[in-house]
């Protein structure tokens, strides 16, 4: 008896646990978080600050709006940077992961670094992942990952070196780049979904301000 009464307050603990509030989950994007946004409500601790331009470049080619897999009728996309100039040495690939506190901002924010890496050598991508109004944790993690398979299955049309993958994000795009490598080959959160028979599995990090400890007073948002 003590063994049923044991299993059942242990099931409901682990229940409590992990669940999770769909009250957030609206179906619409939150738009509040952009480069603009940022920019001014910045501009008045720092007056000499500018906003980052795009960069037009004869040297470097851009693919925009490329599904990298769907959820239902709901494509996931991605943009690709690559050099126009063709050499024999393989190229290192860079995800370019945006932030928002997991709910806002969209991948269009990175097209401006994404040139400069680009125009530098490196093949970057800038993919999207569902925000916690669409979709709740890990379904970001799930849809990273599947951009980072993707990107080793089409390394061969960007002459990218599949041992030379990295992952950049800042604030919330910081923090998934970071659990991208903390998870490598970690089967829990892989999901099931993109070109499974490739790997996920990140070669670097960086990390811009991304929170790393959820316990620390400024990851209260």
């Amino acid at each position: 008896m003590k063994k049923i009464i044991f299993i059942i307050i242990t099931c409901t603990i682990f229940s409590k646990a992990n669940t999770q509030s769909l009250l957030g989950v609206t179906g619409k994007k939150d738009t509040s978080f952009s480069n603009y946004n940022a920019y001014i409500s910045t501009l008045k601790t720092f007056p000499q600050i500018k906003l980052t331009a795009e960069l037009n470049s004869s040297a470097i080619k851009e693919k925009k709006n490329i599904s990298f897999f769907k959820w239902g009728k709901r494509k996931m996309l991605l943009d690709v940077f690559y050099p126009k100039k063709n050499i024999k040495i393989k190229r290192t690939a860079i995800l370019i992961i945006h932030g928002g506190g997991w709910r806002s901002g969209n991948r269009t924010q990175h097209y401006p670094l994404a040139q400069r890496l680009s125009n530098l050598g490196y093949v970057c991508f800038t993919p999207e992942y569902r925000l916690s109004t669409e979709a709740l944790y890990p379904a970001a993690i799930f849809d990273i990952k599947s951009a980072i398979r993707w990107v080793r299955k089409n390394a061969w049309k960007y002459n990218i070196d599949t041992n030379r993958i990295a992952v950049l994000g800042f604030s919330a795009g910081g923090e998934l780049a970071a659990f991208m490598g903390a998870t490598n080959g970690n089967l829990a959160f892989e999901g099931i979904t993109g070109p499974l028979k490739y790997s996920s599995k990140v070669n670097a990090v960086v990390d811009i301000d991304g929170i790393v400890s959820f316990i620390h007073p400024k990851s209260g948002e």
